[in-house]
């Protein structure tokens, strides 16, 4: 019941956003070199055949659709230790279950060229819009998303 839910929802998502001109996002965040994240916008401008990455109320980068090369994505999971802790001082038993349970993180990496030189955007995606990202780059861009899967821990660097 759950994977025909899914399908309807990304069929329905399709549908919708092949009408919309600009398509926006909100729940992204753009991970700098660092491993620093800050809010951002993730943006399919149709008029302009270009996805654009806004950072507080300017573009941080924008790639025409004919410069991808390819969009993956992954997720990874983790222990949550430091809220386990937090939570710890309060009940010493509702510590130790939140210490025991994961959270869940979802990537999207935006493979590119400019000026023949090889680029990435990596942003992480918010839980509750990671599925209609997904349906978006590929009714968009045209471009399939590859499914890495599942890592350890953090996200990688590329």
């Amino acid at each position: 019941m759950k994977r025909i839910t899914s399908v309807l929802l990304m069929i329905f998502v399709a549908f919708s956003l092949s009408f919309a001109e600009e398509t926006a996002f909100r729940g992204v965040k753009v991970a700098d070199a660092k491993g620093k994240q800050a809010d951002a916008s993730l943006i399919f401008s149709d008029n302009n055949k270009t996805v654009i990455v806004r950072v507080a109320d300017r573009d941080f980068v924008t790639i025409p659709y004919d410069q991808l090369d390819k969009v993956s994505y992954e997720y990874t999971k983790k222990h949550r230790v430091t809220q386990g802790a937090i939570v710890m001082v309060a009940s010493l038993g509702a510590g130790a279950i939140v210490m025991l349970t994961k959270s869940k993180s979802h990537w999207l990496y935006i493979d590119y060229h400019d000026q023949n030189a090889p680029r990435t955007v990596v942003l992480r995606m918010d839980k509750h819009e990671y599925k209609n990202i997904i349906a978006a780059v590929t009714t968009h861009t045209g471009k399939e998303v590859q499914f890495l899967g599942a890592t350890g821990g953090k996200a990688k660097n590329k």
